[in-house]
């Protein structure tokens, strides 16, 4: 009989991980919720903030990060605004072609920060979607405004993996990069496996946070 390869690939060692871990957590309920919980910590990257040039809402941060932004220009961390420009996808192309108004998420956050009171907002434009294009886009834009330091806010369960993407982005650059948690999502790590809504995007941030993590092990 052929001797089978005593090394295992890569995905089959990630997939034996997370059996045994998903077995541990049935098996063993002492133990689920402190697991839980810092399963949910391991998608969280909240930096202390400081004195920027602008805080930039992150693609998809949506109202949560409208919030957030606001509050910090308003303590004074920042003077203004941005937020990345939403390319049109097909529906979008729809609604233009027959003439009715259509508030993409780009306008959206920007009435809300206009109505939350921020007076200075700007647009950074971007042609595809994606986190992969905020940290594509975010570079050349601070280099061009000479920005020092820039705030960017996100949801608890998307920072980790946009920070990863961000700092790699920025690696050569002078502009320092600070990724700040929204106070005002939904989505809580102490608590995220008691809703379908937060067990869903647990699940679909930890499969994208472990493939940037497969695709860029340094970062």
């Amino acid at each position: 009989m052929r001797r089978m390869n005593a090394r295992w690939p890569r995905w089959a060692w990630v997939l034996a991980v997370v059996s045994l871990a998903s077995a541990l957590i049935v098996g063993v309920p002492a133990i689920r919720v402190p697991i839980l919980r810092t399963a949910g910590w391991a998608l969280v990257v909240n930096e202390s903030v400081e004195p920027a040039d602008i805080v930039v809402v992150a693609v998809n941060a949506d109202g949560a990060g409208a919030l957030e932004a606001a509050d910090l220009v308003h303590m004074g961390i920042a003077p203004r605004a941005a937020v990345f420009a939403d390319p049109p996808d097909s529906v979008d192309q729809e609604f233009i072609r027959r003439g009715i108004p259509y508030e993409n998420s780009a306008a959206r956050t920007t009435r809300q920060l206009e109505s939350l009171g921020v007076k200075a907002i700007e647009q950074i434009p971007r042609t595809f979607s994606g986190t992969e294009a905020e940290g594509e886009v975010l570079p050349d834009w601070c280099h061009q405004r000479q920005f020092r330091a820039v705030v960017v806010v996100s949801t608890p369960d998307h920072s980790r993996r946009l920070y990863r993407v961000l700092h790699r982005a920025m690696k050569g650059h002078q502009t320092k990069v600070i990724v700040r948690v929204t106070r005002h999502s939904a989505f809580d790590p102490d608590r995220w496996w008691e809703t379908r809504g937060g067990t869903r995007t647990a699940i679909i941030e930890f499969q994208k946070l472990l493939l940037d993590v497969l695709l860029h092990p340094i970062s």
